[in-house]
């Protein structure tokens, strides 16, 4: 009985390192220095996989890659840092995925996946998708390598997921988003909080009009990533794409986008570094709808009074406001509507993410990451657009792309006195100058 279970597939959740890089060979990005700093966890997980094996310490793995089944998506992994190793072992898990490949540029996580679970490794992700006969790919390296590693697979016509933030610049994340479509690939972007159940109930609910005409959103998002001056890793570069904009306030500005649509506008933006010495530990913005109401956005990646990340949005309508996050949904109705949307009543009303939730087949962070992974492998199979697209992800780094120019502009208003007050003139030419910023970034410069 042990030796049949030992023959069945190997399901190995582990840790990561850094990433693979371009054609030339691959360029190693910190996988040393993650390794010595993090002894601990990989002597943890180490020790973990070798207790699973303990059981039939005599036979191979056997690759799932050589027990391919009919209608299976053939899947291969770049990158296998922390939310690399998270999709693998979902997507190792999901029923109607094989995993075919893995690429990195640690070679001792390599070893590592090789030797415990058969896969086959590559250090450089050309060659992999070269080389592999694939249907998708799932890339999760650090965010500067994105848009580089999305159009080599575009360019082999294989459907993507890639992590968020999809990419650094609105115009390539716009022209990878129209090759996939012109393509009619599968895309997806890693915006997970897309597939959390509460945020999906408000969605929902603000589609119904329940809270009548809306005139403020409020979009949170705060955590302990940041909480003291530290070493460099990409995630403290802005070159690499680091810093609280692409880790944190993406994740709220996408969903302000998913549930209300794209701001028009942002003004009054502020780029703070607490700890940190090139990039932003915590953003504040106000946004600007074409409907006619505004909202605000706050985010701090260096606040350790919440234990981890925490993203929480808050809408303002005539006719009542909802308060959501991860957990619950709260409701207050000033009037009940017409038609009955779920049993509510005047007053407040809650719902917990508990009642929302639907069960998945594997569980790894939460619900919420491998519901996303089968939306991927569902769309595919189906055919249509993900909830969570390239251009959607496109619209969240033209948001951020505002936020940074905004956050160059000079004050708009000034304390005045009695003795040293702007002239007209004064106040004019700088109106004209903020006009012209507006007008050229938005592309109608005259």
């Amino acid at each position: 009985m042990a030796g049949a279970a030992c023959r069945l597939p190997l399901r190995v959740i582990t840790r990561r390192s850094a990433v693979t890089r371009s054609g030339e060979g691959p360029i190693a990005i910190g996988a040393a220095s993650w390794a010595s700093k993090n002894a601990s966890t990989v002597t943890y997980f180490m020790s973990a996989i070798t207790r699973i094996l303990v059981k039939c310490p005599t036979e191979a793995p056997v690759p799932r890659a050589h027990l391919l089944e009919p209608n299976m998506l053939r899947a291969g992994i770049i990158g296998l840092g922390k939310m690399g190793l998270s999709h693998q072992s979902m997507v190792n898990a999901h029923p109607e995925i094989q995993l075919m490949a893995v690429c990195d540029s640690s070679t001792y996580i390599l070893d590592v996946l090789s030797k415990y679970t058969g896969v086959k490794t590559y250090t450089n992700y050309k060659e992999m998708l070269d080389k592999e006969p694939l249907d998708c790919v799932f890339i999760a390296t650090p965010s500067k390598y994105h848009v580089e590693i999305v159009a080599a697979a575009l360019d082999r016509n294989l459907h993507v997921f890639c992590e968020k933030p999809f990419g650094l610049e609105p115009q390539s994340a716009l022209q990878l988003a129209s090759v996939a479509a012109q393509k009619h690939l599968v895309n997806q972007v890693g915006y997970h909080y897309r597939f959390v159940a509460a945020f999906n109930e408000a969605k929902r609910l603000l589609d119904l009009n329940i809270l009548g005409k809306l005139h403020h959103v409020r979009a949170e998002a705060y955590g302990p990533v940041v909480v003291r001056p530290k070493g460099s890793t990409w995630r403290s570069q802005k070159s690499e794409g680091g810093g609280c904009l692409f880790d944190y306030a993406c994740h709220a500005i996408d969903l302000v986008n998913y549930l209300v649509g794209r701001p028009i506008a942002v003004s009054g933006t502020v780029f703070n570094s607490v700890f940190s010495k090139d990039v932003d530990d915590e953003i504040y913005s106000t946004l600007h709808f074409s409907d006619g109401f505004h909202g605000q956005l706050a985010t701090n990646w260096s606040d350790e009074s919440f234990r981890k990340m925490s993203v929480k949005l808050s809408f303002w309508g005539t006719n009542g406001r909802i308060n959501v996050d991860r957990q619950e949904i709260q409701i207050y109705l000033r009037s009940l509507p017409a038609a009955d949307l779920g049993g509510f009543v005047k007053g407040w009303n809650v719902r917990y993410t508990t009642e929302l939730t639907r069960p998945v087949w594997f569980y790894v962070r939460g619900e919420e990451y491998s519901a996303q992974i089968d939306h991927f492998v569902q769309t595919i199979k189906s055919g249509g657009t993900t909830i969570s697209s390239f251009q959607s992800a496109s619209d969240t780094s033209i948001v951020a792309a505002m936020m940074r120019e905004d956050a160059t502009k000079p004050h708009t208003a000034f304390e005045r006195s009695a003795t040293n007050q702007p002239s007209a003139g004064g106040m004019e030419s700088q109106a004209q100058t903020v006009g012209s910023r507006l007008r050229k970034f938005f592309g109608r410069a005259k």
